[in-house]
């Protein structure tokens, strides 16, 4: 296998006594799809600013396809980025920013370039002034896909989209990586995410607790089974394996990690009429890590029911 795309080795980032960042170690492909996931103040904003440069670390280092990212020349020739919460010059129409982005760059396919434009729904002959968030975030995504860097860092990039632009974004990220492309992506939307990822990293804390496919970490997971039953719900209290119980219409949802013999038994002696099982999805797994409440969880079930599941992070503040 060729030189990583990325590369960190014991990266690390102290804000006085706060630890934002603490001995990452990582190790991204060429033409892979990466999540990078973990709540409020785990650290995921400061990776990116570390690779970026805009930040320098307490300790370790990074790499960008093999370039120092301390060589910002040469490692910026290798990416491009997108935040959450784009800036751009009022003045300046969106055409007008792209044409100056893409001078910057000095490679830009600019029949590519339009195709990006119309793809996105994006008028580009409106003053930045008049565009909305998710206009702006149009304006970042054309900038970064337009330019076809070796590494697409993005820190939320969906963020203001409607449905249909989410789903389009996620065309555009597939079609990146199957020429070859890296993208890094730092996202609250678990269901992109899942649906996107060929591998998940989870931070907590400043600390990487977990790096796998998706399939390896649900096979780390719980087991869940749905039950309808003809009569109440038996006790699960003490039977190995169990993580979570929770009432459901007409019967009950268990999770379960390990032999689900105990537990189908049980079922079976209450009266059970039809039963379903599934592996966990991403939300569940991700909650897992993070020790949710039976209240938190059902907040994000709630939450997962009627839109894309989003895990709030405001990392905006130094300690990130």
């Amino acid at each position: 296998m060729g030189t990583a795309a990325i590369r960190t080795e014991g990266l690390s980032k102290r804000f006085g006594r706060v630890v934002a960042l603490e001995g990452l170690d990582l190790s991204v492909e060429q033409g892979e799809i990466f999540g990078f996931l973990g709540p409020n103040g785990a650290g995921k904003s400061t990776t990116i600013r570390l690779l970026l440069h805009l930040i320098r670390p307490t300790a370790g280092s990074a790499w960008i396809t093999g370039v120092p990212v301390a060589d910002v020349e040469r490692a910026h020739g290798h990416l491009s980025y997108v935040p959450g919460d784009v800036s751009l010059w009022p003045q300046l129409t969106g055409l007008e920013i792209l044409t100056y982005l893409g001078n910057l760059s000095g490679a830009v396919d600019l029949a590519f370039r339009d195709e990006l434009v119309e793809r996105l729904r994006l008028d580009p002959s409106l003053r930045a002034r008049s565009y909305s968030k998710g206009n702006r975030q149009k304006i970042a995504l054309v900038a970064a896909f337009m330019t076809r860097p070796d590494v697409l860092l993005l820190d939320e990039p969906t963020a203001g989209l409607d449905p249909l632009m989410e789903a389009e974004f996620q065309a555009l990220a597939r079609e990146a990586a199957a020429r070859g492309q890296t993208v890094f992506l730092s996202s609250h939307i678990l269901d992109e995410v899942e649906d996107l990822c060929h591998r998940i990293a989870i931070l907590r804390e400043g600390r990487l607790v977990e790096i796998a496919a998706l399939t390896d970490l649900r096979r780390l997971g719980s087991t869940v089974f749905e039950a309808i039953l003809d009569g109440p719900a038996p006790e699960f209290a003490g039977l190995p394996g169990v993580t979570a119980v929770e009432a459901i219409d007409g019967g009950v949802r268990v999770s379960v990690t390990g032999p689900p013999a105990a537990v189908l038994a049980r079922l079976s002696g209450a009266g059970l009429v039809r039963l379903r099982s599934r592996e966990p999805t991403l939300e569940e797994i991700f909650l897992t890590y993070y020790e949710a409440t039976p209240a938190q969880r059902d907040a994000v079930a709630a939450a997962h029911g009627s839109r894309p599941a989003r895990v709030d992070d405001g990392e905006g503040g130094a300690a990130q």
